[in-house]
């Protein structure tokens, strides 16, 4: 799988820090030690505050992780968490908003329910291989996925994908809260404004990500047992209430206008899985290199694919009931309310199940708001010397104060966002994937990472190459795509009245075809 040669010439190991190590973190040259920031970054960040040092101390000491984007040293690695490629990822896409995605192909595309499912299935495999080999360069690199970026597209390029990262996370983050406090709002119509079930879910979500990434994969190692079973309750629930596939079957358009309704619904499918590829390296980088490749890639396939397609084709099926009584749920209360109606025989044993539904949202949204904070720190130098869990604050009043501002158009800004989220992490994936088996396997132009360059940006690409795929990359996803708010010349003519979404495919294409040439002449020119 990752064929490709990692060179650690100083590995933590092998360093003499004997010295070092016992210096006083009074030393005005300790908080930038890079030896030091990598092994100690607690040791780093007391020293670099000052007066604020003993306080930082403190919350180290409690248990608050002090590092964020520096390389972790092999020899402070451990398969503590190896089954959580499996049972984190499951946990985190057990959730009301992976429902949330599969109760758009009905109501927004008018497909069926088997089309639906297959649309799913077949969509969301391409983009669980591509997310599960992102995924591989965690434990090979011990560097978070943003940091790995810029061995393909240099220091500048790895802060534009950045950038689009903490978009795409605060994105995630905002439909997170907001379809929590709905499902809170529908426990108990009329007694909890909205904005307070989103401040609620907020506030619960950012205690384990504040904390850390101990505390994240404790949270997640369980949490995915009574989640299945919930979803496995809305199952039963919703086959008693009665799916009306031959009903939708009906409706359903035909032809040349079918295939633009499943291309455009693909795309958000694609989105929903491929939305997790930015961040997969960052939750196993702590494992040692000599892990398996191929088990970090079947672990992670298997703990994203199985859960997301459980549960976005439960939110297709629940769409398909008829009853009218839960069509109005949904118009009224949106899914938080259609699921509400859905438990609503259990009466008060529904209300709890809905109770553990708004609150899975936090399993979702606690990756979300930790990966955003590391996106920030991925910026530059300056922001990496903030510590991790500041940026993390930020980050949680950035999409609270979004999600209560935006709380009522829901439905479209979970359309429109996972929809150009597919255009940009397509693009991104096939850049990575093409740098490490072509220029960087071994006996390719490069013949491997030294990974000690992480933070020299005269020893790493310039990034020429990558940022001019990302922009071919973002012609393809333009011409292509089709929004209510613009459709691309191809999509017009691919699909019917409303043109058919190809706008990741072309992004992805556009990226791969340009990429390797470009890639090559920089190496050519530069070296690097």
């Amino acid at each position: 799988m990752a064929s490709a040669s990692f060179d650690d010439k100083t590995e933590f190991e092998k360093r003499d820090l004997t010295d070092e190590a016992s210096a006083p973190p009074s030393d005005e040259h300790t908080g930038d030690d890079p030896t030091i920031v990598e092994a100690e970054p607690s040791r780093a960040i007391v020293a670099r505050f000052g007066v604020l040092g003993p306080f930082l101390g403190k919350l180290f000491d409690l248990g608050v992780e002090a590092r964020g984007v520096e390389r972790v040293p092999e020899s402070m690695r451990d398969a503590t968490y190896f089954w959580n490629n499996i049972f984190m990822w499951w946990s985190v896409n057990t959730v009301l908003t992976t429902i949330s995605i599969g109760v758009l192909a009905q109501p927004l595309f008018g497909l069926s329910l088997p089309v639906a499912a297959a649309t799913i299935l077949c969509f969301g495999a391409i983009a669980t291989c591509l997310v599960s080999f992102i995924a591989t360069l965690g434990p090979k690199t011990g560097l978070r996925t943003m940091i790995i970026t810029r061995f393909s597209s240099g220091y500048v390029g790895g802060a534009i994908y950045s950038v689009l990262n903490i978009l795409t996370e605060l994105g995630f983050a905002v439909l997170c809260v907001v379809l929590g406090g709905q499902a809170l709002v529908a426990v108990n119509p009329g007694t909890l404004p909205l904005g307070a079930g989103i401040v609620i879910v907020g506030v619960l979500s950012l205690i384990p990500c504040f904390i850390g990434y101990d505390m994240i994969h404790k949270a997640e190692r369980y949490a995915w047992i009574p989640l299945t079973i919930v979803m496995m309750f809305l199952w039963a629930l919703g086959a008693k209430a009665g799916f009306d596939v031959s009903g939708e079957r009906l409706r359903q358009e035909t032809g040349r206008a079918l295939s633009a309704d499943v291309l455009s619904f693909g795309g958000i499918i694609f989105g929903s899985f491929n939305g997790w590829a930015p961040i997969a390296a960052d939750y196993n980088c702590r494992m040692p290199a000599k892990t398996s490749a191929w088990k970090i890639f079947g672990m992670t396939f298997i703990g994203l694919y199985l859960p997301i397609c459980m549960v976005e084709i439960l939110g297709a099926a629940l769409t398909s009931i008829s009853d009218p009584a839960y069509t109005e749920a949904y118009t009224d209360g949106g899914t938080g309310g259609l699921v509400a109606q859905v438990l609503k025989p259990w009466k008060g044993g529904g209300k709890f199940v809905l109770v553990i539904l708004a609150l899975s949202n936090l399993m979702n949204n606690i990756v979300n708001t930790y990966s955003a904070g590391l996106s920030i720190q991925a910026l530059g130098r300056p922001f990496a010397k903030v510590p991790r869990f500041f940026w993390t604050l930020v980050c949680f009043a950035a999409y609270t104060i979004a999600g209560v501002v935006g709380r009522a158009h829901f439905s479209e800004i979970l359309t429109n966002f996972l929809a150009i989220l597919g255009y940009w992490t397509a693009f991104f994936v096939v850049v990575v994937l093409e740098e490490h088996f072509i220029f960087r396997r071994k006996g390719g132009r490069l013949g491997g990472y030294n990974l000690d360059d992480w933070d020299s940006p005269s020893r790493l690409p310039i990034g020429i190459a990558g940022v001019l795929a990302g922009c071919f990359g973002v012609a393809g996803a333009v011409v292509g795509m089709a929004e209510v708010w613009y459709t691309g010349p191809l999509a017009k003519k691919a699909g019917a009245e409303f043109g058919a979404d190809l706008g990741f495919e072309l992004g992805a294409a556009f990226a791969a075809v340009t990429y390797p040439p470009l890639r090559w002449l920089e190496i050519h020119f530069t070296g690097r």
